[in-house]
């Protein structure tokens, strides 16, 4: 077993290993959906625990003082829990994974992704304004991760697997495996390539033929056959798109300047976001918790146009700050339905103006649930895809693309805003760097560039280890002591100095010959190049070393050395190859 997971991590070092990356997409892709199911089963069984009827959905039955009740006093005890644990403990959702797909390499905590889903479930089982997608796809990425790790895979390959955690997480939580693909690429790992569309596709599929298998139900909505009447109606699709994108843009300008406040103590944020929650609760009680629901009502046009509207606004106002205080709380449930409100709105209205013309109101409304969808993540294909699958109709396509695109625009260009996750991450300084050479490092590992040409060599070097030296010929030349590497030299270097250097007494001690020493630093061999580069600029080394520790004796095997030289060399030449 330990040969064949050997031999199976060597083939994922090298990142076109198609039939490799494959298996990782269905053992990611099964992993996510089982997870997902697991949560979601969470927050029915608290929510229905506390009286909410239809499957935990319904808080609107709930009596009237338990509307504030419950949110609030589900913040107060949430924010106590959330003040005994570390503040990197904390960090949970999108946000959190992609900081860390960055800055730590795509090694996602055990710790956080407790904190997640049980953090999540309970947020959510008492009433708190979000969704379950953003949980999903932290839970997804983690288990995903957390079997890399375990596994003890490359690093390259836990970057994939989150794509695949990611694609799983989005496909079974809407049963829309073709957005769940297309957010993967979009959101989590922007790129989009061959190699990474095969896996993640196979874990969207995977995680679909769980959730089918295994949940109660198929499908969160039931929607009518929907489809554009004319052509004249594009101009008001447009405006569609355009009050979308400007209500998105706000929920991204509140949620930041929450997140302001976030070294403030956690219980007293998560009190006043409750508090706020629950208030706004008293006032129009749907938009306690994810709002599903109240969705349905909404598409079936069941919503007077007051009420869309105040659903619109609390729903936006309550999640925006549940998200800024740092609530384990997700985005896309929410988001679909502020713009189900104000596509339900529009088309309420174009019907009353215009009969013989409008389309079928609920056609407007779904249009919504994808222009604030792709307009508050900035992923306009894979929030027209949700929308087609979602409806599972073609027909909807260029209306969608439409109001999408438009509603992107104007969130990004008109208002300058960026996604909700990107926001967030430049609101808590993080920078998460996503060009083409960035991307490359990220994806590629030290054990496919480096030069495995080293031998190790004594300190005190011996006549009779200069045989064997000339026999090998080595690029590079670990000096080491006492079994502890000291430093590198050039091997063409080093055999030049033996050579002219005369033996006394048999030895030589090679601190005192003249030729240049790098300083190193160590790297295990599941590293990628831009963890390299990391290293060397940190340690402020010259080279590192590639490590792998022997099963058996527990020692540090060399297997080969990077200069920031030849790692540049490389990445000038994938540049060119692809040019």
């Amino acid at each position: 077993m330990q040969q064949w997971l050997n031999n199976y991590s060597r083939r994922l070092i090298n990142y076109d290993s198609i039939l490799a990356y494959a298996v990782l997409g269905v053992v990611g892709g099964v992993a996510s959906g089982l997870i997902v199911l697991a949560f979601e089963l969470g927050i029915r069984q608290l929510s229905s625990a506390f009286g909410a009827s239809d499957n935990g959905e319904g808080f609107e039955s709930l009596p009237r003082w338990m509307w504030f009740a419950l949110p609030a006093g589900g913040a107060i005890v949430l924010g106590c829990a959330y003040a005994l644990l570390k503040p990197q403990d904390r960090e949970t959702g999108i946000v959190h994974v992609l900081s860390r797909m960055h800055s730590h390499y795509s090694v996602l905590p055990l710790r956080n992704a407790i904190v997640q889903f049980v953090g999540g479930i309970f947020a959510l089982g008492t009433g708190q304004s979000g969704g379950r997608e953003g949980p999903g796809v932290h839970l997804g990425g983690a288990i995903n991760s957390l079997l890399g790790q375990w596994l003890g895979l490359p690093n390259n390959s836990l970057r994939m697997l989150i794509a695949c955690g990611t694609a799983g997480g989005i496909s079974a939580a809407f049963q829309t495996p073709l957005a769940g693909v297309l957010f993967a690429m979009e959101v989590i790992i922007a790129e989009y390539s061959v190699v990474s569309f095969i896996p993640v596709i196979l874990a969207a599929v995977s995680a679909a033929a769980v959730s089918r298998t295994l949940a109660a139900d198929d499908w969160l909505f039931t929607l009518p056959p929907l489809q554009l009447n004319s052509l004249l109606e594009l101009p008001y699709i447009m405006l569609l798109g355009l009050c979308c994108g400007a209500a998105m843009a706000a929920f991204v300008r509140i949620s930041t300047s929450t997140a302001r406040y976030a070294g403030a103590p956690v219980v007293l944020r998560f009190t006043l976001a409750g508090i706020i929650t629950g208030c706004l609760a008293l006032l129009v009680p749907e938009i306690l918790g994810m709002g599903y629901d109240t969705l349905t009502l909404a598409i079936d046009g069941k919503l007077a146009l007051w009420a869309l509207l105040l659903i619109a606004l609390c729903k936006l106002l309550a999640t925006a700050i549940s998200y800024g205080v740092g609530m384990p709380l997700g985005l896309i449930g929410p988001s679909l339905l502020i713009g189900a409100c104000i596509g339900g709105m529009l088309g309420a209205a174009g019907s009353a103006l215009l009969p013989e013309l409008a389309s079928d109101p609920a056609f407007y409304t779904v249009l919504g649930m994808g222009a604030a969808m792709g307009a508050l993540l900035n992923a306009p294909l894979a929030a027209t895809l949700a929308v087609m699958e979602m409806t599972q109709s073609l027909s909807i396509g260029m209306a969608a693309m439409l109001a999408i695109v438009t509603a992107t625009l104007t969130s990004t260009g008109v208002f300058g805003q960026r996604s909700a996750h990107q926001a967030m991450l430049k609101q808590l300084q993080r920078i998460v760097p996503d060009d083409p050479l960035n991307q490359l490092l990220h994806r590629t590992s030290v054990s496919s560039t480096m030069d495995t040409r080293v031998v190790r060599v004594p300190l005190l070097f011996a006549q009779a280890d200069l045989e064997p030296l000339l026999e090998s010929t080595p690029v590079w030349c670990m000096v080491e002591r006492d079994g502890d590497d000291l430093y590198l030299v050039h091997g063409s270097e080093l055999l030049e100095w033996l050579q002219r250097t005369p033996f006394a007494d048999g030895t030589l001690d090679l601190s005192g010959a003249g030729i240049r020493r790098w300083s190193v630093s160590g790297l295990p061999v599941q590293a990628t190049l831009r963890q390299a580069m990391d290293t060397m600029h940190t340690g402020t080394t010259e080279a590192v070393c590639v490590y792998e520790r022997s099963p058996s004796s527990g020692k540090q095997i060399l297997h080969g050395v990077l200069t920031r030289e030849s790692i540049e060399q490389y990445t000038l030449a994938s540049t060119l190859a692809k040019s």
